[in-house]
């Protein structure tokens, strides 16, 4: 029976491993963590029993993931969780752009620019089963449903500032410059409005979902559908050369490329060592959970009933600071995005405490202290949070990186997603998986379709991989 090693139990690493599996390999996962999920881990925090996510906290584009509809997570215990609205974007005048599930809901409370958000995101979001099935895959492929794929792909192209121009109000054009900002990439950059359509349109269509009981449930379902087609992980199992690997047939890397790099030395082509220690890393996440008496104050109301608040004023405050953080100067007033999963998932409070969930946007490899900077932002737009504040947790670029070693220098993204990288991957090729090395696999986020939960890049691996032994 032919076997199979994967190195990393992330999402994609598991993904990778069940699609393995199910085809009838013989399939072993090695984490170097004591505990499986890489990004999409849980634990208690600051007050026992209070339940905070790693990093990895709030899921639109894992809900309507093929790979997860495909194994149907709910057979092992995954449930998702949706808080009464997605998110929320404050602004200093008291008022803020509201995303509903609904593009109706969501259109009619941006007035004049309503029409505008029905244009982007009614049509996409309607054949989003069709549009997801190519933008889950490498972008240069021909794709499943060329019209669909044109009607998102055409803004996509655009720098996210082009799209911002068109709307009349702030509140309309701050809400989709926080989204956009998720790629942690200057917003007048080609490509830049790419990944914010991107989670639009899937959170349009499923709902920023949180996973009930912590990130922690994707892995823990995604390990129990695993070892129903009889696959093993074994943590504390580190990797650093080819000599910590059982014998197999095919070896699957959910690594950042210049792991891989290093680890295969000059097993790798020449072509492909050099594209793998040049893989470019974007900025970084300082995050901060706090243990908050009675919840955030916020001034918007609306903020207190949304799963997810953006806090970075104007679109053009959060172009500004995107610009500053890529250069590698830290902004007084950084991007900060704040997770309130409890109000989805009551049982991960205790009693009248809450976990509040935050991470700033810093410079890549950021060695300063962002503490003071999230919580002025929590203080512009919630005045007395200071006070609510029991307990307090902070997790630098450094610590990040430690946490998990594909977030190098703290770049959660596993990578900087500008166009070659977005587009290509680690390399410039039309086989974004192979390292060239017969038998191994690359299935990081740093390859299409690129982060989040959704365990796309994973199986999307094994499948190339499974074409090629047969």
């Amino acid at each position: 029976m032919t076997t199979a090693t994967v190195v990393g139990s992330g999402p994609n690493g598991l993904a990778a491993a069940i699609t393995l599996a199910r085809a009838g390999l013989t399939v072993t996962v090695l984490e170097a963590a004591d505990t499986i999920g890489g990004g999409t881990r849980s634990s208690e925090a600051i007050v026992p029993g209070l339940l905070h996510d790693h990093c990895s906290a709030i899921h639109p584009m894992a809900v309507g993931s093929p790979f997860l509809r495909g194994i149907d997570p709910g057979r092992y215990g995954l449930r998702w969780a949706h808080a009464e609205l997605d998110c929320v974007h404050p602004l200093d005048d008291g008022s803020a752009g509201v995303l509903h599930r609904s593009v109706a809901a969501t259109a009619d409370g941006l007035g004049a620019d309503g029409g505008l958000w029905r244009r982007l995101f009614e049509g996409p979001v309607a054949g989003y089963e069709q549009t997801g099935a190519d933008i889950m895959r490498p972008l240069l492929r021909i794709p499943r449903h060329p019209v669909r794929l044109a009607r998102f792909g055409i803004p996509a192209t655009a720098p996210a500032t082009w799209l911002a121009a068109a709307f009349r109000g702030e509140p309309g054009r701050a809400l989709f410059g926080g989204v956009a900002a998720h790629a942690f990439h200057p917003l007048n950059r080609p490509l830049s409005a790419s990944i914010g359509l991107g989670i639009l349109t899937a959170g349009h269509r499923y709902g920023w979902a949180v996973a009930e009981g912590g990130s922690q449930r994707i892995a823990d379902a995604m390990a129990a559908a695993l070892g129903e087609h009889g696959g093993k992980i074994e943590t504390g199992v580190r990797v650093d050369s080819l000599a910590d690997l059982p014998p197999s047939e095919i070896v699957v890397w959910d690594l950042a490329p210049t792991a891989v790099a290093r680890i295969l030395g000059d097993r790798l082509p020449a072509r492909v060592a050099r594209a793998y220690r040049r893989f470019r890393y974007g900025p970084g996440a300082f995050k901060v959970d706090f243990a908050v008496q009675g919840g955030v104050p916020w001034t918007a109301a609306a903020a207190r009933r949304a799963g997810t608040v953006h806090l970075g004023g104007t679109f053009a405050e959060i172009a500004a600071g995107e610009r500053d953080i890529h250069a590698g100067r830290m902004p007084e007033r950084p991007f900060v995005l704040v997770g309130q999963q409890y109000l989805a998932d009551p049982a991960r409070s205790v009693g009248d405490v809450h976990p509040v969930w935050t991470y700033a946007h810093v410079p890549h490899g950021y060695t300063g202290d962002a503490t003071g900077a999230i919580i002025a932002q929590l203080e512009r737009f919630a005045p007395g949070f200071r006070e609510r504040v029991v307990g307090m947790s902070t997790c630098s670029t450094a610590e990040f990186a430690t946490g998990n070693p594909n977030y190098v220098g703290g770049n959660i993204m596993t990578g900087a997603k500008d166009i070659p990288q977005l587009v290509f991957g680690p390399r410039k090729t039309l086989q974004p998986y192979d390292i060239g090395v017969p038998g191994h696999y690359l299935c990081s986020a740093a390859t299409p379709p690129g982060p989040g939960a959704h365990g796309m890049c994973g199986a999307n691996a094994a499948e190339r991989a499974l074409r090629r032994l047969r």
